[in-house]
C-alpha cells in the first residue's frame, strides 16, 4: 500500500464507519436501540474501528517514513562521497602528479649519487601516496555501487562475492552459508568493503594461484568469513608496514563495527579471518 493510499484510508475509515452505523441504527435498530443509547455507541464504535484498523495503517505509515529519511540519508552520503572523490581527484591527486614530474626533472637534472637517492625515495614517496589517494577515490565510488547493490532486493551477498571474485586473476572457490538476514545494511557495506580489498590485494601482490572464500553464521546475528590463499604470504606484522594503507583502512572497519579481524600463515597460506562474535 502507498503512502498515499495510506492516508486517504486513515481519512475515510472513520467516516464510513459513522455513515454504515448511522444507516443501520436508523433503518434496523431503532425498535432495539434508543437515540440516547445509538448516540452513545457512535464514538464507542468509531475507537473500535481506529483501534483495529488505524492503528496498523499507521504503524505502516511509520514505517514508510522512516524508509523516506533512511533513503534520504542514503542519498546525503553517496552524494558527500561524490565529491570528496571528485575533490581528491581534481586536488590531491593532480598535484602529486605534477609533484611526480618535478621529480623526474631533478632527476635528469642532476648526476650527483647522493642526490639521485634522494629523488629516488621522493619519487616512490610520491607514487605510493597517489596510489593510495586514487584507490581512495576507487574505493569511494566502489562503495557507492555497493550501496546501490545492498538496496536491490534482487541482488545478495553471494552474487556480489561473485562478482567480486570474477574481476580477479586468482581462481576463488566460494562457500557462502551466510544468510543476508543476520547482517542489516551498514554491515553488508563494511562487510563487501573488507572481502574487496582483501581480493584485490590478493591479486595485486599475492602472487597466489588460488584462493578460497567461506562465511558461515555462528549465531542469529553472528559469523565468521575467511578469506585464504596460497600466495607468497607475509613476515612480521602486516598492520605495521608502512604503505599497506588497506589493511588499515580495513583493520579500522572492522574495529569501528565491533569485528574482530585476524591475518595468520598456516600451512603456507594466507588466512584473513573477519567475524562477529557478539551481538550488540
Amino acid at each position: 500500500m502507498t503512502y498515499k493510499q495510506i492516508k486517504w484510508m486513515i481519512l475515510l475509515i472513520p467516516t464510513i464507519t459513522v455513515a454504515l452505523w448511522e444507516y443501520v441504527r436508523h433503518q434496523f435498530l431503532l425498535p432495539y436501540i434508543s437515540m440516547n443509547l445509538g448516540n452513545w455507541l457512535t464514538p464507542v464504535l468509531v475507537y473500535l474501528v481506529s483501534i483495529t484498523l488505524l492503528t496498523k495503517l499507521f504503524r505502516m505509515l511509520e514505517r514508510i517514513q522512516k524508509e523516506l529519511q533512511h533513503e534520504r540519508s542514503a542519498k546525503v552520503t553517496l552524494e558527500a562521497r561524490e565529491n570528496l572523490a571528485r575533490e581528491l581527484h581534481d586536488g590531491i591527486a593532480q598535484s602529486l602528479f605534477l609533484l611526480s614530474v618535478k621529480a623526474e626533472k631533478l632527476n635528469s637534472d642532476n648526476t650527483s649519487e647522493q642526490h639521485l637517492q634522494n629523488v629516488l625515495s621522493l619519487r616512490k614517496t610520491i607514487h605510493e601516496v597517489n596510489r593510495y589517494v586514487r584507490q581512495a577515490i576507487t574505493n569511494l565510488r566502489l562503495e557507492q555501487e555497493e550501496i546501490s547493490m545492498v538496496k536491490t532486493n534482487d541482488s545478495s551477498l553471494i552474487n556480489q562475492i561473485h562478482f567480486m571474485a570474477r574481476d580477479i586473476r586468482t581462481p576463488m572457490e566460494i562457500k557462502w552459508e551466510l544468510n543476508d538476514q543476520q547482517l542489516d545494511d551498514k554491515e553488508k557495506i563494511e562487510l563487501l568493503a573488507c572481502v574487496r580489498e582483501t581480493l584485490m590485494n590478493m591479486d595485486k601482490h599475492a602472487a597466489a594461484t588460488a584462493g578460497s572464500i567461506f562465511a558461515v553464521g555462528t549465531g542469529t546475528h553472528t559469523w565468521k568469513v575467511v578469506i585464504k590463499d596460497n600466495g607468497k604470504g607475509f613476515t612480521g606484522d602486516p598492520f605495521v608496514k608502512k604503505n599497506k594503507f588497506g589493511l588499515q583502512i580495513m583493520k579500522e572497519r572492522c574495529k569501528e563495527m565491533g569485528w574482530m579481524l585476524n591475518i595468520s600463515q598456516q600451512e603456507e597460506h594466507t588466512i584473513i579471518e573477519i567475524c562477529k562474535e557478539v551481538y550488540k
